[in-house]
């Protein structure tokens, strides 16, 4: 199925380390792009993150199937030439460098330009390259800290901001932002002969998330609200922890619930099926049109509160599956809440093919997320593993045309 592939003939060169970037590559490499992972003597950095196995870990092999390894040392003339001869292959070029690293590695815009006019190029940085914290290092948290979305998920009882789930959120919606970067600018590309570069950061990402939310209109909000440049403190975080308690309490109809067994969440995001969550609880609302209006006095605060209350002490009365079924028979939107590692047998994500397993030279049998699109009623199985750290040097390194090996270009 590889040739028929939507990228199938699509040559990527990705120097991109981590997280961001090599998700991106993974969506393309899915999609059937040829993704050349050019990787420092030392190899990714991720392939060191929690290590199962030689050079291969559990969140390198997850974002990185499907792709060739090759190892060059940009630090060399050698490895910079190699690295030309490569881009000079590609139609998409991806990277995380700083702008005076790219430059220096050949990585910048009017290098990559210079060997292949068409390529597209696609930075990932932290922060933007612009501004007071121009091409700062940064990373997940940091972004999450600098776009406010570290504070969205505060909680009450926190000492401090954490990350929901310790998941990277603003890695993965920058791994996506990229992957829609790189097919947009295939397509111009490809209609005007004429590449160019696309930057994203983590910190629009971020912001990305929060779009709903990032919205300030003049006559309602007095304006742009200025920040006093203090940080966030202890008492910052209490009042959006408790605010955002309180907003849960007062909404009962889009919140997770305990049952006699386990968790359950209901999201009734329109009036009917509001109405018949409140049906099958024998319960009235005057604020089910609009629940997420603020009460307007204490004591509609508290009614509120009562209502979320008697749904929950109803809830708590029987176990999950029998509630999940007779909310689901009323239009109620029900599910179980679950736990990822109770998720690699669970019947519909086998059954969208969201898991694969495969053989991994190193590690043996392992199960991991499988292709997340679904082709012409396919789902396509991975290709290769992940690669050993430049396992596919020599023979990248060999088609190109005008390329002679050297000693330096991969130590």
């Amino acid at each position: 199925m590889t040739a028929s592939l939507p990228l199938a003939g699509v040559v990527v060169a990705d120097y991109s380390q981590y997280v961001a970037g090599p998700f991106c590559t993974l969506l393309l490499a899915d999609l059937g792009a040829d993704v050349i992972k050019v990787e420092p003597p030392h190899g990714d950095q991720w392939r060191r993150q929690e290590p199962c196995g030689g050079d291969l870990s559990k969140p390198f092999v997850a974002l990185n199937r499907n792709k060739k390894s090759v190892v060059l040392d940009l630090k060399s003339d050698a490895g910079r030439r190699a690295s030309a001869e490569l881009i000079a292959q590609a139609e998409v070029v991806i990277h995380n460098s700083p702008s005076q690293r790219a430059q220096a590695f050949g990585l910048d815009a009017r290098s990559v330009l210079a060997v292949q006019p068409s390529a597209v190029i696609v930075k990932i940085s932290a922060f933007g390259s612009d501004g007071p914290d121009g091409d700062r290092t940064g990373y997940d948290l940091s972004a999450q800290a600098a776009s406010g979305l570290l504070m969205a998920d505060a909680r009450v009882g926190d000492d401090v901001p954490i990350r929901s789930g310790g998941i990277a959120m603003t890695d993965f919606s920058a791994g996506m932002l990229a992957a829609v970067a790189a097919l947009a600018g295939v397509v111009q590309a490809r209609v005007t002969g004429r590449g160019g570069e696309i930057e994203l950061s983590l910190l629009g990402a971020g912001l990305a998330l929060q779009a709903q939310r990032f919205v300030s209109v003049d006559s309602e909000d007095g304006g742009l609200a200025r920040s006093s440049g203090a940080a966030a403190r202890r008492a910052d975080l209490d009042a959006v922890a408790d605010e955002t308690a309180a907003q849960l309490r007062q909404n009962p109809y889009y919140r997770a619930y305990a049952t006699a067994d386990g968790f359950i969440t209901v999201a009734c995001l329109n009036l009917a099926q509001r109405t018949s969550l409140l049906t099958e609880f024998g319960l009235e609302d005057q604020a089910a049109a609009n629940p997420d209006e603020p009460p307007q006095t204490s004591e509609e605060a508290r009614r509120r509160e009562r209502l979320g209350e008697a749904v929950a002490a109803a809830l708590a009365a029987r176990p999950a599956r029998e509630w999940v079924a007779r909310l689901r028979a009323r239009g109620v939107p029900c599910e179980k809440v679950r736990t990822l590692d109770s998720l690699f047998a669970d019947a519909q994500i086998e059954a969208n093919g969201l898991v694969q397993r495969i053989w991994q030279p190193g590690l043996g049998t392992i199960s991991l997320l499988g292709n997340l699109f679904k082709i012409d009623g396919e789902t396509p199985r991975a290709r290769q593993p992940a690669p050993a750290c430049g396992e596919h040097t020599q023979e990248v390194l060999s088609s190109l045309p005008l390329l002679t090996l050297e000693p330096d270009v991969t130590t």
